[in-house]
């Protein structure tokens, strides 16, 4: 039995045909077992050395379940990917595409485009080989054998920063453009390669970065949708992802080059929406790589019963958590435990915090959101097994 974890019975009983007749069962309400249990398992000697922010509730009953320090400011890791996502789904819809372009521009003769070949950069994160190779058959079926102009990378739909604010420099850090082929900002090179590859003569042309210019006719459009997007995001935590989804928020601004202001500014109005004063926290990236980002555990709890409130939201949002016991990053987390294939929640990890935010279901069958924040912990895997003992007391019976 884990530390804290009280049984529903409140005395020891007799059981089976020992049992008297007018003996009685106290059994204690799960609001107030849960309470007991999270009670027992933050006074912990973890807590002398680190810092806690928790918040439990119950979206059942639309009410405060626990908190202990769910005020606090703290970094967030990678559960930063939680407000990226429940923003991007408010502020573009579920219906959303990442999409990546092809144009052309000048005449077509003989076989010979006597012009430019234009990629226009939709930073999606998902376009690889098998979408640049159906440009290049887009090109090939447009009857183009040879091009005599440029081919052109428009990348104007953010700002020149490679990286995120206030990421390190040592980190293992994806590079943001709105042109990439699997994560890699190489795109003019491999359409070259492949172009190539398909006997289209570009021995006279030339790499360069320029605006989609208005006469530009469509040759191939490639896109993938916000839910593979955002499954690849929060199941395997993957940084990109969330970069691109960060910008896609951030365009919607209507402003080339989109900026990370343009997309915080978006974060601001949602929690306006939410009731909250996002004045009080710190926005820095879509990822949590940031050094900068500070979140409270009650803005977590907010941003999960917001979408919670929102039907198509929440439809589009849960099958993206990591599910304990299953897949994801939490995959290996709290198996043979009541919350394996029960808890569906967003990871965090960097250095000195480790974190754990997203939904259950408790025993009484009400639905609850939490979030766990650690800082300042030596062994990130001291704050795993904390944060497994606090879900496992939510789900247990």
């Amino acid at each position: 039995m884990l530390p804290g974890m009280l049984t529903a019975q409140t005395e020891e009983q007799p059981t089976g045909l020992d049992m008297p007749a007018d003996s009685t069962v106290l059994v204690v309400p799960f609001p107030e077992l849960a309470v007991q249990r999270l009670d027992a398992l933050v006074d912990d000697s973890l807590m002398e050395v680190s810092q806690l922010g928790l918040m439990v509730w119950d979206l059942t009953d639309d009410s405060l379940l626990y908190a202990r320090s769910h005020r606090q400011l703290l970094r967030t890791a990678s559960t930063m990917k939680l407000l990226t996502a429940i923003t991007a789904l408010d502020c573009l819809g579920a219906g959303y595409q990442f999409t990546t372009s092809l144009y052309y521009k000048g005449s077509i003769e003989r076989g010979v485009l006597m012009g430019d070949l234009i990629c226009l950069g939709g930073m999606d994160p998902m376009f690889g080989r098998r979408d640049l190779l159906a440009f290049v058959k887009a090109v090939k079926d447009k009857g183009i054998t040879a091009i005599r102009g440029r081919i052109v990378a428009d990348i104007t739909m953010k700002d020149t920063d490679k990286w995120g604010e206030g990421w390190c420099w040592d980190d293992d850090n994806p590079t943001l453009s709105p042109l990439l082929v699997d994560g890699k900002p190489n795109f003019g090179e491999q359409l070259q390669k492949e172009l190539r590859a398909a006997r289209v003569n570009i021995a006279n042309s030339k790499l360069a970065t320029d605006k989609l210019p208005s006469d530009a006719r469509h040759l191939c459009t490639r896109s993938h949708t916000i839910d593979e997007v955002l499954t690849q995001m929060m199941k395997e935590s993957d940084n990109l992802y969330a970069e691109a989804t960060y910008y896609q928020v951030a365009a919607t601004s209507g402003k080339r080059p989109a900026t990370a202001k343009d997309a915080q500014n978006v974060e601001r109005e949602l929690f306006a929406k939410m009731g909250m004063d996002a004045d009080r926290y710190r926005l820095a990236d879509g990822s949590g790589l940031s050094l900068y980002d500070y979140l409270s555990a009650e803005a977590q709890v907010g941003l999960l019963r917001y979408a919670w409130q929102n039907s198509e939201l929440y439809q589009h949002l849960l099958p993206t958590l990591p599910v304990a016991g299953v897949d994801g990053t939490l995959k290996k987390r709290m198996v043979d435990t009541p919350a394996q294939n029960n808890v569906q929640a967003k990871t965090g990890t960097v250095t000195g915090v480790s974190a754990l935010s997203g939904y259950c279901t408790a025993p009484n069958g009400h639905r609850l959101c939490f979030s766990i924040i650690n800082q300042g912990v030596r062994r990130a895997a001291d704050a795993r097994d904390f944060q497994d003992c606090i879900c496992t007391a939510l789900c247990a019976p």
